[in-house]
């Protein structure tokens, strides 16, 4: 088993940036692909961005040149630096792993989830 946690989120005005943090603990392999999901109101869940076990990055075009994620190994910890945040970044933020080698951008191929952390953006 897996266990995942985020941090991070707040309230913060549109222009502003964001660091989210997700720990992760247990069974945790540096093979694993880690990603951020997100779940605006009333909408459903959808990928953010993905980082591989060769550290390749996959984002998703609506966050393309605004958001950032990394990996630090000997920290078990994936982060999603969010800049110039808009409006519609308000959602809750998830943090998922998988066991397998391949950033997935669809939400089931993800066993393991964090219990989210909530960013808001007010304009």
């Amino acid at each position: 088993q897996v266990q995942l946690a985020e941090s991070g989120g707040g309230l913060v005005q549109a222009g502003g940036s964001l660091r989210l943090s997700c720990a992760a603990s247990g069974r945790t392999s540096s093979n694993d692909a880690m990603a951020w999901f997100r779940q605006g109101p009333g909408k459903e869940r959808e990928f953010v961005a993905g980082v591989d076990w060769t550290n390749f990055k996959r984002y998703a075009d609506s966050v393309k040149g605004r958001f950032t994620i990394s990996r630090d190994n000997a920290k078990n910890t994936v982060y999603l630096q969010i800049d110039s945040l808009k409006p519609e970044d308000t959602a809750v933020y998830y943090c998922a792993a998988r066991a397998g080698k391949v950033v997935l951008a669809i939400a089931h191929d993800y066993p393991y989830w964090g219990q989210g952390t909530q960013v808001t953006v007010s304009s």
